[in-house]
């Protein structure tokens, strides 16, 4: 027997429209008509654009951001960052971008988002819509976020993805791998400064966030000495993504583990300062009268 079809009742209208809302809306359909017309009477220079890309990609403080880092499954999944993606959105041209929180509800503690990027000139977008739990990922399982800045900036961390992901979607492919290529050669290059220089720059930076130099040392498997530029370059590229917190300490540099056997040799060895004989029992010495 056929059940009846269950009728979806449709969200309610509002009876009118405020004149700011009225308002609100023809600006934002006339600033979406203008975007269109001025960027037909004004295309980019492809040969322009190109040249303001290699250029900003040999600038070290773009290199030092152009990439994030963090682990997942006992890897480290690297990538062009969203600062990389922003800088050749800005060099290419007649491109817009953005990340809007459409709903908020603090009932089930989740945002819904969206992320777009829109090249106007060639009228191509891409948008993604998604749900932002106002949750924390840490150890011991998720944390649940309810101070207001907390939410933002954990909204704001999620969409950034989405942001990157829309403009390298509507940016040509060789242009994004040139960039990066020119990235990864500039911080290589260590803007000019000699290797032994860039290696103990790297060592004393990791030594203020509390990783020694053996714990860098044993990553690699060989001493600083052995570095290569590849090598400072990774350091780099780490060291940001630690003060970003996309990667801890301890994931990207694992602690060593002690062994029982290393365990049993330090608790029969004598404590650092004192004599394995007792101090009554010490040669020489015998009891004052």
């Amino acid at each position: 027997m056929n059940q009846p079809v269950e009728r979806m009742t449709p969200a309610p209208v509002p009876a009118r429209v405020g004149q700011g809302t009225a308002v609100e809306q023809s600006r934002a359909v006339a600033e979406v008509q203008a975007a269109i017309v001025v960027a037909q009477q004004c295309p980019r220079n492809i040969n322009a654009a190109i040249a303001e890309m290699r250029q900003s990609c040999t600038q070290p403080f773009l290199a030092e951001r152009a990439f994030f880092r963090y682990s997942r499954g006992g890897g480290n999944i690297t990538g062009p960052s969203v600062h990389l993606a922003r800088e050749l959105a800005r060099c290419w041209g007649n491109i817009q971008y953005g990340l809007v929180e459409m709903r908020r509800d603090d009932e089930f503690g989740q945002s819904e988002m969206q992320a777009f990027a829109w090249d106007v000139e060639k009228n191509s977008r891409n948008s993604s819509t998604f749900i932002v739990p106002h949750k924390r990922d840490q150890k011991g399982g998720p944390k649940q976020l309810t101070d207001m800045r907390d939410i933002y900036e954990n909204n704001a961390n999620n969409g950034a993805r989405r942001v990157r992901e829309a403009i390298f979607a509507i940016l040509p492919p060789w242009f994004v791998e040139e960039a990066k290529q020119l990235c990864a050669k500039t911080l290589q290059d260590g803007g000019g400064k000699p290797l032994p220089q860039r290696i103990a720059d790297a060592i004393r930076a990791f030594e203020g966030i509390g990783v020694t130099q053996d714990r860098i040392e044993t990553k690699f498997g060989r001493p600083s000495g052995k570095w290569t530029e590849h090598d400072v370059a990774q350091l780099l590229v780490a060291f940001q993504s630690i003060n970003r917190g996309e990667v801890s300490v301890d994931e990207e540099f694992p602690p060593q583990r002690v062994t029982v056997e290393e365990i049993a040799q330090q608790a029969s060895a004598p404590v650092s300062g004192s004599s394995e004989w007792p101090e009554a029992a010490k040669p020489g010495q015998g009891a004052r009268s």
